[in-house]
């Protein structure tokens, strides 16, 4: 069975990574490192490939970080729900899809789907090492977004079929939110889509982070840091 390795030693090292289907919540608070990480944990090894919904970033904007970040920008691809507001008339291409803005959830739903079609069909990179099927990491980069647009039933909807497609894929999606915006009722709800949670605090000496739902890795907190270097998780 393929493993997916996070960058993070503490769960790298205990569960060699996560299984395929696996959904992975991160809930931290605002100026913290939560999205960096969640750019962390979805970086495609060798053979596999990123999708990545932005509803922060434009997609030059990501692309361009990527770049600076030393990750390889050509197994990602990038659901954009930023640009179209200020720029209507911006075109699809490959690497890039296009939605009207975060409340799209059924073109998003579209457009997964067609990068997912295109990946299966090898159309989307050519790769020497690639994999069947091919590994794929999904990461939403802020759910606390798409709640400022829709409601909390619809986000839960649209997760559900989201995380049990992913599963039917043998994908892992990536789910960052602000635990700070909302009461414990929503972030209930959103957890019981989860196989695993990642909470992140700020504290005077840095970030810290504890892992929930893997058996066998420590619910302590840990103190942590993102390097420059690819944004590999250092514990």
């Amino acid at each position: 069975m393929y493993i997916y390795r996070t960058g993070i030693r503490l769960i790298d090292e205990k569960k060699g990574g996560l299984s395929p289907g696996s959904n992975i919540l991160i809930l931290a608070p605002s100026m913290s490192s939560g999205e960096r990480l969640g750019y962390s944990v979805a970086r495609p090894a060798p053979g596999e490939y990123a999708l990545i919904l932005s509803t922060v970033m434009r997609a030059v904007d990501l692309l361009d970080f990527f770049s600076e970040s030393r990750i390889d920008p050509s197994r990602i691809g990038i659901i954009d729900a930023v640009s179209k507001l200020s720029t209507p008339d911006i075109s699809d291409s490959t690497q890039v899809r296009y939605v009207s803005s975060p409340s799209d959830l059924t073109g998003i739903g579209i457009k997964f789907s067609s990068m997912v079609e295109s990946i299966f069909n090898g159309e989307f990179a050519d790769s020497g090492d690639a994999l069947f099927p091919p590994p794929v990491r999904f990461y939403i980069d802020s759910l606390t977004t798409l709640l400022m647009y829709r409601r909390l039933e619809v986000i839960y909807q649209f997760l559900h079929v989201v995380t049990a497609k992913l599963k039917k894929m043998d994908a892992i999606g990536i789910y960052a939110l602000n635990n700070e915006s909302f009461d414990e009722k929503t972030l209930s709800l959103i957890k019981q889509l989860m196989n695993v949670v990642i909470e992140i605090k700020n504290e005077q000496h840095g970030d810290f982070l504890r892992v929930r739902g893997l058996p066998g890795v420590t619910q302590e907190w840990v103190h942590f840091q993102i390097t420059g270097e690819g944004l590999e998780v250092v514990i």
